[in-house]
Formats: structure tokens, sequence, C-alpha cells
């Protein structure tokens, strides 16, 4: 642990001691940790870790039920994308069910020890009125992926652990079925950590939207009325939406062979509703949309004037929903990423999800699906793909991408002696930068000091 990652855990430590000696005290902490602590405090959770989660279920309850949960489909893609490597770096895996109830926990034999003596065991219960503020609680709570560091815990028991959680949904519904999460060390407080959960969550509904069953409800035809059991067939393609958003800034919904120019703010709007699936409440959109404060008037008006574009037989209020199937490009480039075909999924990428957006569930997202392509990438070790892949705008300029181009290509050809130099260049050009900013700063003074 380097030098300000031990003064950032001091202080969240001492900001931690602040508010348990003085409630309401919270500066010093996120505001999604600090609402998250008084919400425990009003519970009762004990902030010392003088009560640990409880253990809910037997082992053979706890048995049948996993086995007849959703998410027991998914748990080999789990292991497979999370496993191997929290074992690698001594961290543990979990999924978890809407209640917060732990269903595996999987890793690194000596964390997983350790885990099992603050409780985070199968069986056990993590939602945030059981556990106090992490991760997996804090995902069932906000409904989207979160992110907690050592002492951002609210309990003092969980302070030498980080974690990051994301939420899976049934993809045809929206429904929230549990959450994966990757608790550990100070490295698990880390962007790509996050990334990693968001993508094996995304991974997992791709895997589920072609195993799980059609729901039962009603669909609507592509006038908006309700049709019967014997147009259903029809009704899935006729009911759903084209949305691309790969590259763009401003995306296009298709729906009933009409398509639609939408501004960058609402290609955030539908773009985070499509991620978030049916039913995002205003306060938890606003959250997904801007990381300031966003006024529950604006946010209406916004969406008001996104109704009159869409029209309401596709955009519903109350939760805010998208009213029909979506089928999008950022989707379908998970899906063939999920089914490990990352030659056709570099082929559908056009560009990042949205380049310009500040929205955060569009950077999460965005920056989860361009390291998931970009690993698979360069994993594969494929010239024809490196080559696609460092040929583009966002690849240019990816140092190890070139370094992988040029340990595929032949020996002593010219394009691996090429791409080796580009390599080189790139991995020189930041020290470059920072001398001549250094010969710039003496410059200055030099001029700042002449009579």
């Amino acid at each position: 642990m380097d030098a300000s990652t031990t003064a950032s855990a001091s202080a969240l430590r001492t900001a931690h001691e602040r508010f348990v000696t003085s409630p309401g005290t919270s500066e010093g902490v996120r505001l999604l940790v600090a609402d998250s602590w008084r919400r425990c405090a009003a519970v009762g959770v004990h902030a010392d870790g003088s009560r640990l989660p409880p253990l809910r279920a037997a082992a053979e309850e706890l048995a049948a039920y996993r086995r007849n949960h959703p998410l027991a489909a998914v748990l080999p893609l789990f292991r497979e994308l999370l496993g191997a490597g929290a074992a690698d770096d001594g961290h543990v895996f979990a999924v978890g069910d809407t209640d917060g109830t732990l269903l595996w926990v999987e890793g690194d034999t000596t964390a997983l020890a350790r885990a099992e003596r603050m409780h985070f065991a199968a069986g056990a219960v993590w939602s945030e009125a059981q556990a106090g503020t992490n991760a997996p609680g804090l995902v069932l709570e906000l409904g989207r992926p979160a992110q907690i560091s050592a002492g951002e815990h609210y309990s003092a028991a969980v302070h030498g652990w980080s974690c990051a959680a994301a939420p899976v949904r049934d993809p045809a519904t929206g429904r929230l079925l549990g959450v994966v999460d990757l608790s550990g060390g100070h490295t698990v407080a880390t962007p790509p950590a996050l990334a990693a959960v968001r993508a094996a969550a995304l991974a997992a509904e791709a895997q589920l939207a072609r195993t799980l069953p059609a729901p039962p409800s009603v669909l609507l035809g592509p006038d908006g009325r309700v049709v019967g059991p014997e147009d259903t067939s029809r009704a899935v393609v006729d009911a759903a939406v084209r949305l691309t958003a790969l590259g763009r800034d401003g995306a296009l919904l298709e729906c009933a062979g009409q398509v639609r120019r939408l501004s960058p703010r609402h290609s955030e709007i539908v773009v985070a509703l499509a991620l978030e699936g049916r039913g995002v409440p205003g306060d938890r959109l606003a959250v997904d949309l801007s990381e300031r404060e966003l006024p529950a008037s604006t946010l209406r008006a916004e969406l008001t004037r996104l109704r009159a574009v869409l029209g309401p037989a596709l955009l519903g209020s109350r939760p805010y929903a998208l009213l029909r199937p979506v089928l999008s490009d950022f989707g379908e480039v998970t899906a063939l990423l999920a089914e490990g075909r990352a030659g056709e999924a570099l082929a559908r990428y056009p560009g990042p999800l949205l380049p310009r957006s500040a929205a955060p569930v569009v950077i999460e997202h965005r920056r989860a699906l361009e390291q998931q392509l970009r690993g698979a990438v360069l994993g594969g070790g494929d010239v024809r793909l490196l080559r696609r892949w460092v040929d583009t705008t966002w690849g240019a300029d990816d140092a190890p991408a070139w370094r992988a181009l040029a340990d595929a290509l032949p020996g002593g050809s010219p394009q691996r002696s090429a791409a080796a130099a580009r390599a080189r260049a790139l991995d020189r050009e930041p020290a470059l930068l920072a001398r001549k900013a250094q010969v710039g700063r003496h410059a200055a003074v030099l001029q700042r000091s002449r009579p």
C-alpha cells in the first residue's frame, strides 16, 4: 500500500470516528457514503462491528435455494470472469440475491477464511440494514453499481476490506435478480475493479437473455395496442425498438420503421433507461445522469420533452421506463463478447458509447465495455484484430496493444519492428511531456528573475 492510499485510509477512519461520536457529521466522505451512514445509524447498525450480519439459511436449505435461483445458471460465467482473478489477487467474489443473502462466496483461500470471520459467507445477509454500508448492500439500495473503500464501510469490522458490486437484472423485464461482488484489499477500490464486476454483470445478463424463458406478460404492438397470444411472436419483433449509441453523441432510436435522432441529453436518458431496465425512480435516474444534484423539476422537464419526441406509448413514468423491448448496439457487442466472439464484437463497435457524455451511468458502461473489448482483443493475440484495434482513433495510442501486435507478428518482419517502435515511442511520450513542462517552468522562473 503506497503513501497516498495509507493517508486516504487514515482520513476515512477519522471521518468515521467523527460521525460515530457526533452523529450527522459527515465531512470528508462522499455524499453516497454519508447518506448510507445516516440510514445505518437510523436502523441501529453497530458501527463498532460488534454485531455481525446474521447467518439465516441452514446448509441444506441454502443448497436447495441456490439450485433454483436464476443466477445459478450464470455462476460458471462469474467463476470464469472473476473467480480466477480473485484467487490470484487474494480476493473473493460473491453472488447474492435481492434480499442481500450471499448465495456463493469463492476465491482465495486465505481471504475466504478472513471473510468468514466477519460473516461474509454463503447464507449471511449483507443488506445495508443488516451489515451497514457495503457495496452489495448499496447496489440493492440504489439499484446501480457501487464501490466502497475500507473506512467507508459503516461497520468497523469491515474496515480492512474494499468492495465493488453491480446489479444483475432479468434482461426481459428489468427485474432485479441479485448482485455480483468483488471484495478484497485496496486494489478493489479502483476503476478497473468496478469495471470488472460491471462487465461480469452485463455478460451474465447477455447469457440470461438466451436462457431465461420469455415473460408471460402481454406485449404491445407497433401501434401501442395489446396483442393477443397468437400474435406474440410477431409482436416481439414489431414492438422492439432499435437503439444505436456507439460512436455517436446523439443516439438513433428506430421504432416501427421510424428513426428518431435524439439530442445528446435525450440520448443519455434513453441509454440510462435501457441499461437500468424497467422502472427507474426519478431520484435514481437523476444520480445516473449527473454527479451534481439534479433538481427533480429539471429532470421532469427533460422527460416531458423526451415524451413529446417519443410518444406516451414508448416512454412511461412513475417509475420512468421504456415500454417496449430495446435492442441496442452496445448490448449486441456485450453479448458477442460473452460468447467469446471478439472479432464480431470489434466489427460491430464503431466507437465508445456516447463518447462526450458525462453522465455517470454512461461513463461507467462506456469504460466497462471498452475495457472488456480491449481485453478480448489483446488477450486473443489475433494479428488481424490487434491491427484493427490500433488502427482506430481510440486504439491508436494504446502502447500495450502495439506491444501485443509486435509480439504476435513473425520475428524479423518490418511490421513487427514498426509496431515495437510505436510502442516504445508511446511509452516515452509521458516522460517527454513531463520534461517539456519542467523546462517551461524553469524558463518562466528565469524570465521572472531577470532585472
